[in-house]
């Protein structure tokens, strides 16, 4: 039996198959604001407080969505890109028309306090609550799942930690390492694996 994560980076990324389900039933709902929330936090990779963070205005215009988004970090200071595929792209488009958005909105505002994004605490419940409608574990799913779920789809793929740093904006490639929950197991047959 797994227990509550005790660190951040051990929260549990979603696997492919989740998410899909996840979307099915956030469509089924047409509940707008969270399939936007949803697409681009796994698109963007961005801590909780960069994404919450976000205004229409950075992701978009009046009648376009970008494809590409640059931005500073505000923990680290430091500038990561990322792209913002076309299902991201329309699920924003309808959730800002919907919302009738204005650029200086923040793209997910809250309903309760004038002038700001949903609390920390709102955004970690929403996650919470889509791994329990799995049948899933909620405690060990968290705001960094959502983080990790695409960096580890995409280690999954090309084994490439240096293209998973770059993406997360990390510094050391020993936190990216850590973050994907990289074993020396795991170091020691992609070793093995590669013939010189």
């Amino acid at each position: 039996m797994r227990t509550k994560p005790q660190h951040y980076w051990c929260e549990t990324p979603f696997k492919l198959e989740e998410i899909l389900r996840i979307r099915i039933r956030i469509e089924i709902q047409n509940n707008l604001m969270q399939l936007a929330l949803l697409n681009l936090a796994i698109d963007s990779k961005l801590r909780s407080c960069d994404l919450l963070a976000l205004k229409v205005r950075d992701v978009a215009t009046l009648d376009q969505v970008f494809e590409r988004v640059q931005l500073t970090q505000k923990k680290t200071g430091i500038e990561v890109q990322f792209e913002i595929t076309p299902r991201t792209q329309q699920s924003i488009s309808r959730w800002i028309q919907e919302a009738a958005l204005q650029p200086s909105d923040y793209l997910f505002r809250s309903l309760r306090r004038a002038n700001q994004p949903i609390s920390y605490s709102y955004y970690r419940s929403i996650i919470r609550n889509w791994a329990e409608q799995l049948g899933l574990d909620s405690d060990l799913y968290g705001t960094h799942s959502m983080r990790r779920t695409k960096a580890t789809l995409v280690y999954a793929r090309t084994k490439n930690i240096r293209a998973v740093q770059l993406l997360l904006g990390h510094t050391k490639i020993d936190n990216t390492i850590r973050y994907l929950g990289i074993e020396i197991e795991d170091a020691i047959k992609i070793s093995r694996e590669t013939d010189c």
